[in-house]
């Protein structure tokens, strides 16, 4: 699918019988998507080996997600949200080039001061994820997360189901990786199995890479 900015090459959002209404993030949505994200991802164990300390934590993380959107995926339509901001999925679509290397560290300086004293380790985690990224076309679901009150409630499923759709009907594969063991049952019920398990650098956790080929119409 060829990609052109300022939104449009995602699918729109849905609104399903049951469960909220997921829409397509513009720029004013940021903000809060990054405060919620931040809430969401406070207990995450990646998270906490890269951003140590606690009291920064919470600002690192809204400027983090923050610099994501903005930087690298809101541009491309991928980023998706709630009404009242229950959640937060971000994509980046087929096609769509990976910050790496050089430029991949040069769009996240707004970051440095939150990961200074960590900072090798950090590095060493993006080229491990970088390394391990597949080459063929596919959806990579780089973020998602629903505010911690409304999980279990069908949030994280509805903000991920417009474009797993959209890759069943295009015949397209989708990637994440996933930094909690006990989210792995969750998106294997969406159609995702496990590559592989990798322990970080620095001592750190797992993450399980998760790969989702595209799916049919039920036989018969």
């Amino acid at each position: 699918m060829p990609l052109t900015p300022a939104g449009t090459a995602g699918p729109e959002g849905t609104a399903g019988p049951e469960g909220p209404v997921v829409r397509r993030a513009r720029a004013a949505d940021v903000d809060a998507m990054a405060a919620q994200l931040a809430r969401t991802f406070d207990d995450d164990p990646v998270i906490r080996h890269l951003f140590r300390h606690d009291a920064p934590r919470p600002a690192g993380l809204r400027r983090y997600f923050a610099t994501q959107m903005r930087a690298d995926y809101l541009p491309f339509g991928g980023c998706y949200t709630t009404e009242g901001y229950t959640g937060a999925a971000i994509w980046a679509p087929a096609g769509k080039p990976l910050l790496t290397g050089l430029r991949g560290l040069t769009t996240m300086l707004p970051v440095l001061p939150f990961v200074l004293s960590n900072l090798v380790t950090t590095v060493r985690l993006l080229n491990l994820m970088e390394g391990m990224h597949p080459h063929e076309p596919h959806w990579y679901l780089a973020t998602l997360g629903t505010e911690v009150e409304r999980q279990g409630q069908g949030v994280g499923s509805a903000l991920m189901r417009p474009v797993l759709e959209h890759c069943d009907r295009e015949g397209l594969p989708a990637y994440l990786e996933s930094s909690k063991e006990r989210n792995v049952p969750f998106y294997r019920r969406h159609g995702f199995e496990v590559v592989r398990e990798v322990a970080l650098p620095g001592g750190g956790p797992p993450i399980w890479t998760m790969w989702r080929d595209p799916q049919g119409p039920p036989a018969g």
